[in-house]
């Protein structure tokens, strides 16, 4: 219908979500050289913004949440490069404020969250003074200090030098995992930043009475997802405590009927989800192996372990570690330190530390025998 309609209205501005270009280009839309595309709503992808160029005339970044009047920036995007496209900066009589918990500037290059300022601003919500009292804040960012009225977007934003804004995700879906606060918005963002990986949404969900993070994804045309090299990358942005535990991959995500996601309509991981990611098959080949891999079989209750995966790739975390870390010191090296568990991240490396150490101790005992 909506192709229907192009071709018969012929507009030459048409503003939509993501998701819906995203269903024109995909029903084989053509395009047409004299519209302007208005994108907004939800972030605008590389690989959208790719292949809606050759479609229109000009193609705009637009962003601002209802509370700021609708738009506080558009960005005319000429061309695509890097793993994001950028906000752009605020339209006039519109201030943007990184800040972070303590409603302090960050510096440039920074994450934080998008605080807007100006005369777009809303009075408040309607009979919801609490909502209101939560959403806009008072900040001294005024002439000599004035105070001024701020909405809180909830986006999480770094700026560049270039005076753009590179969104990273929501802020206020930080949540607290084993003593750590995460930001689910910078994990996205990592895995966005990988080749084969076209969108990215991570939950915390619980199992069992087990929480873990899971990341689910959208993987672009042709591409398969290699799950040990894809955690050896996030290691290498995130710190190991953010690495979800699990993947699943869809092959589109669930929206709303405003073209939106649908959190809550992401599946629970199935248990083909839960393998762990490409292990070599190589089992214990050892006394001190087998009895480490013992331990992480009965605590992970699971069959399949090779002995050079890491412990987190296998679905361990740090209290589960803790748990390890006691029983083999009970039952192979009354020495062994906690922080060893992490030196020594698998079933191989972490024996053969513990036979070294068996060694240099039968050593040091044998020479003081004599």
């Amino acid at each position: 219908m909506l192709l229907e309609d192009l071709s018969r209205e012929k507009p030459t501005v048409m503003q939509a979500t993501p998701a819906l270009w995203q269903m024109l280009v995909s029903s084989g839309w053509e395009g047409d050289a004299r519209m302007t595309a208005l994108c907004g709503g939800e972030a605008l992808t590389p690989q959208l913004a790719a292949a809606l160029l050759p479609r229109v005339k000009a193609l705009w970044n637009m962003y601002g949440p209802t509370e700021t009047t609708i738009w506080s920036s558009a960005l005319p995007i000429e061309s695509i490069s890097g793993s994001s496209v950028p906000l752009g900066g605020p339209i006039q009589n519109t201030r943007f404020y990184v800040l972070d918990a303590l409603l302090e500037p960050v510096p440039i290059g920074v994450a934080g969250e998008l605080f807007i300022g100006g005369d777009g601003l809303a009075r408040s919500y309607l009979h919801r003074p609490e909502l209101t009292a939560e959403r806009f804040v008072a900040a001294p960012f005024g002439p000599d200090g004035q105070t001024l009225r701020l909405y809180r977007t909830g986006d999480l934003v770094r700026r560049r030098r270039d005076g753009t804004f590179e969104f990273l995700g929501r802020a206020d879906f930080q949540i607290k995992l084993r003593g750590y606060r995460i930001e689910l918005g910078e994990i996205e963002h990592a895995l966005r930043q990988q080749p084969e990986i076209a969108e990215s949404v991570v939950l915390l969900r619980e199992d069992s009475g087990e929480k873990q993070l899971v990341a689910y994804l959208v993987l672009r045309p042709g591409e398969a997802l290699p799950y040990a090299r894809l955690r050896q990358r996030l290691r290498e942005r995130i710190p190991e405590y953010m690495v979800p535990a699990t993947s699943v991959v869809l092959d589109r995500f669930p929206r709303l009927p405003n073209g939106k996601l649908d959190r809550s309509k992401l599946p629970a991981p199935e248990s083909q989800d839960r393998k762990p990611h490409e292990p070599s098959g190589q089992q214990a080949s050892n006394p001190t192996e087998e009895a480490i891999a013992s331990v992480f079989r009965d605590l992970l209750q699971t069959n399949r372990i090779a002995v050079d995966q890491r412990f987190f790739d296998l679905g361990a975390h740090s209290l589960l570690l803790v748990k390890a870390h006691d029983r083999i010191r009970r039952e192979l090296d009354p020495d062994l330190r906690l922080v060893s568990l992490f030196q020594y991240p698998n079933i191989a490396s972490l024996a053969q530390h513990i036979n070294q150490s068996r060694s240099r101790a039968g050593e040091i005992l044998h020479a003081g025998q004599r």
